[in-house]
């Protein structure tokens, strides 16, 4: 399957040219900034990823940005944490709210472009991905404090993370498969209204994250067959032309110490 040129996708026209668009998030990691670049990629839409693009200025760049000493200027306050992007005069930050500005530009908020509602059923499925499937499962091997070593909290980890995939994991995979088997799907390849929109790429992100951080677990749910539209999603997301050739390059980082780790004794025992 292969993906709509960004010449067609993106909403400014040739005669009035976007501003390059530049995210800013901490390098060789795929992090919370991974799902924007997802976007760009889908899409062809050139970007700069400015901390890996150079790493010696770049997280100084970023540093500042995020500084106590920052107090932002006229029109844009201070982001807090990164992932930022900047799009000429404008600055914004949090994942969630950067691909609700990005969706209708890229193509990628449902039918209307963004001009209608789907947008905000757009964004409230990504939101409950990124709820679910990142920010729950980073807390599994930080319950306590995220300040604090994960050796600190080995015991409270162990137990979030049982609960994590017995309740919660399942949960969520089980909400996106009802979603996809419902009528606003539009078919059940996508999650809305019949056609790729940044949800499917944000649940594809969080997927191949939690799959990382508990294979054990997510095998054996894969293999159960249970979440089979979600699964089959992921396929789809995977096997698009540009994502495929981005997750071939060397943009892709690889997981290490972020959101998603791979604590064996945080996994599900084999069966």
């Amino acid at each position: 399957m292969t993906s709509s040129p960004a010449s067609k996708r993106q909403k400014h026209s040739s005669a009035s040219p976007s501003p390059p668009y530049e995210l800013l998030y901490w390098p060789t990691i795929p992090g919370r900034g991974e799902h924007i670049r997802l976007c760009f990629e889908e899409t062809q839409t050139p970007y700069t990823d400015t901390c890996n693009a150079d790493p010696q200025t770049g997280p100084q760049t970023l540093r500042s940005l995020i500084s106590g000493a920052n107090d932002g200027d006229a029109t844009n306050p201070p982001p807090l944490a990164p992932p930022a992007l900047r799009h000429g005069d404008l600055l914004l930050s949090q994942t969630p709210n950067i691909l609700l500005y990005l969706g209708p530009k890229l193509g990628l908020a449902g039918p209307g472009g963004g001009d209608g509602d789907a947008v905000y059923h757009v964004n409230q499925l990504a939101l409950t991905a990124l709820d679910g499937l990142s920010d729950e499962a980073h807390d599994t091997h930080h319950p306590v404090a995220t300040g604090a070593y994960y050796e600190d909290q080995k015991e409270e980890a162990k137990r979030k993370a049982a609960d994590y995939i017995s309740n919660r994991l399942p949960k969520f995979l089980g909400y996106f498969e009802r979603v996809l088997r419902g009528e606003a799907s539009g078919g059940g390849e996508w999650l809305y209204g019949g056609q790729l929109t940044y949800a499917d790429l944000v649940l594809w992100q969080c997927v191949d994250g939690v799959s990382f951080a508990f294979p054990v677990a997510v095998k054996q749910m894969r293999e159960g067959g249970k979440y089979g539209r979600v699964f089959g999603l992921y396929e789809r997301v995977k096997g698009r032309e540009n994502i495929a050739a981005y997750l071939k390059s060397g943009r892709r980082q690889k997981y290490s110490m972020g959101i998603y780790r791979h604590y064996p004794e945080l996994d599900a025992e084999e069966v």
